[in-house]
């Protein structure tokens, strides 16, 4: 579809397309393994990646087709690859340029999980993590060395709602020669196209915002198709031949979508982080209403961030979106419509009172989630940044005595009243 309509026809209609056998206008849930040859002529083409086609669902299946042309299309990206979580997304992007010895210089400021996955878990594949304030462009410049493969940070970062200067970034990571991730799923193409600033690849947790619902989790990766593979001899995966292939080379053979073919043919037929087809469709039917939901999270947040600025209860609020934040200046340039709906604040009274704050909400849920219609909250330093150092909670945002909210689409006076009767009893 021509991307020259604007985003809210193309959240809508992007990838999309009657059904041909019987005229549905929702796309199906196509909910088979496996799907039938033309003949075995065929079916070796597709095996040899000679045609575009559908053979088990492990690698493609045409409900996660629709969805992976429509978030491509919405980042502006040559194509995606959609798979079974955030972390599954994580793993994906990094498969096709890491290698025993290699690493990837990563943000401080990044969710909990994948600060845990960076630091333990990639390890047991031989890579390595280094976690760098990205706001020390020179830290950042200098962490990156000969075996650096890739740069990652998220958009809008969890927990704080701190906005990443992904122009300053973008330009870090093309003088090293090694691509830019960038997890968008805080803020979605709504509010940031990474790609626009110089992003190689961009991730999602497609479980949050973009289904909107909290219903399926899965994730996404989305290629730029911009960047050159072959050009340092540092990403053989892509640019050298591929045994498993007959020593296809995926960068000569496929150009942009060298990436997108590589995730499929290798990274889903290997790894097995599929996305089911029920999953798709929710996606799908959430990314319909995405710009309505994301202006009124975006509003509500506002509203909800500036009322507990000045509360009294209240020792200090990091949204974006607040004229007080050191990021502000970055929403006109990085998020022009907003700085999301994600973002933490401190009561006085340290862990104990945020305790009593989470025991006390009553239209918030307490939930290990975001990016839900309904108005989220949790205390990241006992839950999902619990594995961290105190050390690493503070770099991340998430020390004990933090808050964070996901700010939902129902009432903002209603959600104020309730954090206003919770902070009440937590601050007694």
């Amino acid at each position: 579809m021509t991307t020259t309509y604007g985003f809210d026809t193309l959240q809508i209609h992007a990838g999309a397309r009657p059904d041909p056998a019987t005229g549905a206008r929702q796309t199906p849930i196509y909910q088979s393994t496996a799907f039938v040859f033309r003949d075995a002529d065929h079916a070796a083409a597709l095996f040899n990646l000679q045609e575009v086609g559908y053979i088990y669902s492990r690698l493609t299946n045409p409900t996660v087709s629709v969805l992976q042309e429509r978030i491509a299309t919405l980042e502006g990206g040559a194509g995606a690859v959609c798979c079974s979580s955030g972390h599954a997304a994580q793993l994906l992007a990094l498969f096709p340029l890491m290698a025993p010895g290699r690493n990837v210089v990563a943000s401080t400021r990044l969710y909990g999980g994948t600060v845990q996955q960076f630091s333990n878990t990639i390890r047991k594949f031989g890579w390595s993590a280094k976690f760098v304030d990205f706001d020390d462009e020179a830290a950042l410049a200098a962490a990156i060395d000969d075996d650096t493969r890739a740069i990652f940070c998220e958009s809008i970062a969890n927990p704080g709602g701190y906005i990443t200067d992904l122009d300053a970034v973008a330009k870090i990571a093309e003088a090293a020669g090694v691509p830019l991730v960038v997890d968008n799923t805080s803020a979605t193409p709504w509010l940031c196209r990474p790609i626009e600033h110089g992003a190689t690849l961009v991730i999602h947790s497609t479980t949050k915002y973009l289904t909107g619902n909290g219903t399926v989790t899965g994730g996404a990766v989305v290629d730029s198709g911009r960047f050159d593979w072959s050009a340092s001899g540092k990403f053989p995966a892509l640019s050298e031949p591929e045994p498993a292939y007959h020593g296809l080379k995926f960068h000569e053979t496929f150009g942009p979508l060298a990436y997108t073919f590589y995730g499929i043919a290798i990274g889903l037929r290997d790894l097995g982080m599929t996305m089911n087809p029920q999953a798709a469709h929710y996606t799908l039917m959430g990314i319909e209403t995405l710009s309505l939901r994301m202006e009124r999270h975006v509003a509500n947040a506002v509203k909800v961030a500036t009322w507990l600025e000045k509360n009294p209860r209240v020792e200090s609020v990091t949204y974006a979106g607040l004229k007080s934040s050191p990021y502000f200046n970055r929403i006109e340039r990085i998020c022009p419509r907003g700085a999301g709906a994600l973002f933490t604040f401190a009561i006085k009274g340290g862990y104990e009172a945020c305790v009593k704050l989470v025991n006390s909400v009553e239209l918030f849920s307490h939930v290990a989630n975001l990016g839900d219609a309904r108005s989220l909250i949790i205390h990241p330093a006992s839950t999902t940044h619990r594995q961290l150092s105190e050390e690493a909670q503070e770099k991340a945002g998430a020390g004990p005595k933090i808050i964070r909210l996901s700010i939902g689409i129902e009432d903002a006076d209603d959600l104020i009243a309730d954090l206003d009767q919770a902070l009440a009893k937590a601050t007694a």
